[in-house]
């Protein structure tokens, strides 16, 4: 288990958010309910969907480093 407090915490719940928003992106229904706003507090979702789209190959490496890390020497 990860404390969300710790750094590598606080780290994996972004990678998540981040994966969680780029899949959300392509569902066509939760695309237009939740990712529509793009200024205030749901305009994080927004943002989030973007970067991983875009650097979705960056954070692929990113999950596998955490995965790596977290399962072997952590």
């Amino acid at each position: 288990m990860t404390n969300v407090y710790s750094f590598d915490g606080i780290l994996v719940f972004g990678l998540l958010f981040i994966c969680t928003c780029a899949y959300l992106k392509k569902v066509p229904r939760l695309n237009s309910w939740l990712l529509s706003e793009k200024k205030g507090v749901w305009g994080v979702f927004y943002k989030a969907a973007v970067i991983g789209t875009r650097l979705h190959i960056a954070v692929a490496v990113s999950c596998l480093a955490m995965a790596f890390y977290l399962v072997f020497l952590k």
